[in-house]
């Protein structure tokens, strides 16, 4: 079994780093087809991500970001390549500003109607 671990700093503070957070979830689901569930805590979150062949977590403090994932045998031949798609990903959101309310409205309006998107499963706030 092969294992990825990714460690990014950032100085967005918690609450910005959950709203990255959950966007990553969302994309994992859509994009990957992964089944996300996320915990909130008091003073870290946790991602948890699963799907056949792989599964793991993302950690979200205030501080930085820790994922943790794990490769089955089939998966694990690609790890170098799902590494760098997955540091990719976590880079473009954490460089993306966050965009206002009235911009995000204004891109909604002239976007085309999309099905709609299930946002990840909320677990059971998890005591600190």
């Amino acid at each position: 079994m092969s294992t990825i671990h990714i460690h990014r700093e950032h100085q967005l503070g918690h609450a910005a780093a959950r709203k990255i957070a959950l966007r990553w979830a969302e994309e994992a689901e859509r994009d990957f087809g992964m089944a996300c569930t996320y915990e909130e805590g008091d003073d870290e979150d946790t991602v948890h991500f699963q799907r056949t062949g792989a599964s793991g977590t993302l950690r979200v403090l205030p501080h930085a970001f820790e994922l943790e994932a794990r490769l089955g045998f089939l998966l694990g031949a690609f790890k170098d390549r799902i590494e760098a798609e997955i540091v990719k990903n976590l880079d473009t959101l954490l460089a993306t500003p966050a965009r206002k309310p009235a911009a995000k409205a204004a891109a909604a309006a002239l976007a085309k109607p999309a099905a709609p998107k299930a946002a990840p499963k909320r677990a059971a706030r998890k005591d600190a």
